[in-house]
C-alpha cells in the first residue's frame, strides 16, 4: 500500500504507530521500502552523516534535491518527506513556496518538512495552498542550535512547555499533516500528541508519540562521531562494514582476491595467438 499524508493521519485515528527513518540514497531507500517502512525522511542531517559537516547549517537546496531524487527512485510505497534546509524558507513566504515546490517537482518528494513554530505558520499555509503536504518540526530544531547554545533538550520549563503545546496546535491549524517532536520530555510529547489531531513523530521524545523516526546511521551503528542518548542500535552494521573492509584489504594484499571464480576467462585459442604475436621478432 502506498503511504501518503492521508494514510498517516488515518493511522493516528486507528491508534497505529507510524515508522519513519532517514535515508539519503537509492539503495538504502529501496531496502527500507521493501522492509515496509511507512515514511522515509530525507533529512538535512545528511549534512553531518553524508557530507561530514559539524551540523546541518551548510546544507543547500541543491544538496536536498540531489539526495531526495535518489531516495524517491527507491521508495515505491513509503511516503518520501524532504527537509527544507536552513534559509530555504526564512526570507519570505514566496521563497518558502518556491523551494517547497522544487523539492516536489525536481526532487520527487511527496511532502516537505520545515522547522519552527507559530512564527512559520504563514509559510506553512502558503505551501499547503500550493497543494504540498507539510510536516512541522518542534523541540530541538537543529537549524537553531546556535540560538539554543547546542543540542539540548527543549520544553523543560513551564513557559517553554506551554509554547511547544501552542506551537503544535498552531501548526495543525496552519495545515501541517504531522509534526516531528525532537528531544522534548516524554510526558510533554505525550500531552502534545493527545491535544492535536495530526500525528506526532518522535525522536528522543518518548513512546507517547504517534510514531518514531531515527537517523538510519545512528540505529545501525554507522556514525561514530556522535551517538545520541535516545538512539537504540538495532544492529552494529558499522562494525560489520569495518571488518569486511579489513578482510578485503587483507585478501588484496595477500593476492587471495580475486580468484578465477571472480574473473572472466578468454578463449584459449585467441590467447595463444596473442602470445604468438608477442613472441614474433620485430
Amino acid at each position: 500500500m502506498k503511504h501518503t499524508s492521508v494514510t498517516l493521519k488515518e493511522a493516528k485515528k486507528k491508534g497505529e504507530k507510524i515508522s519513519m527513518l532517514t535515508a539519503y540514497d537509492y539503495s538504502t531507500a529501496k531496502l527500507m521500502d521493501q522492509a515496509g517502512i511507512h515514511s522515509i525522511l530525507v533529512g538535512d542531517s545528511l549534512g553531518m552523516v553524508m557530507l561530514g559537516y559539524e551540523d546541518t547549517i551548510p546544507v543547500t537546496m541543491e544538496d536536498m534535491i540531489h539526495h531526495t531524487r535518489a531516495v524517491a527512485r527507491g521508495a515505491v510505497n513509503a511516503l518520501v518527506v524532504s527537509d527544507m534546509p536552513f534559509m530555504a524558507y526564512h526570507r519570505s513566504v514566496s521563497q518558502a513556496v518556491e523551494n517547497a515546490g522544487r523539492l516536489i517537482k525536481e526532487g520527487g518528494a511527496q511532502a516537505v518538512k520545515l522547522e519552527g513554530g507559530a512564527e512559520f505558520c504563514p509559510e506553512i499555509r502558503a505551501i499547503v495552498r500550493a497543494s504540498i503536504p507539510v510536516v512541522g518540526h518542534l523541540g530541538l530544531t537543529p537549524q537553531s542550535i546556535h540560538a539554543f547554545g547546542g543540542f539540548k533538550v527543549q520544553g523543560k520549563t513551564l513557559s517553554a512547555a506551554q509554547k511547544l503545546i501552542e506551537d503544535a496546535q498552531a501548526l495543525e491549524d496552519a495545515g501541517a499533516f504531522a509534526v516531528v517532536l525532537e528531544c522534548i520530555p516524554a510526558e510533554l510529547a505525550a500531552l502534545i500528541s493527545e491535544n492535536i489531531n495530526i500525528p506526532t513523530i518522535g525522536i528522543g521524545s518518548g513512546a507517547g508519540c504517534d510514531g518514531q523516526v531515527l537517523v538510519y546511521q545512528d540505529m545501525l551503528g554507522m556514525y561514530a562521531n556522535f551517538i545520541p542518548h535516545f538512539t537504540k542500535q538495532f544492529a552494529n552494521v558499522g562494525k560489520l562494514m569495518t571488518e569486511a573492509f579489513q578482510r578485503y584489504i587483507s585478501e588484496v594484499q595477500a593476492g587471495v582476491f580475486p580468484t578465477p571464480e571472480h574473473s572472466f576467462q578468454m578463449d584459449k585459442g585467441i590467447l595463444k595467438q596473442l602470445y604468438s604475436e608477442k613472441e614474433e621478432p620485430a
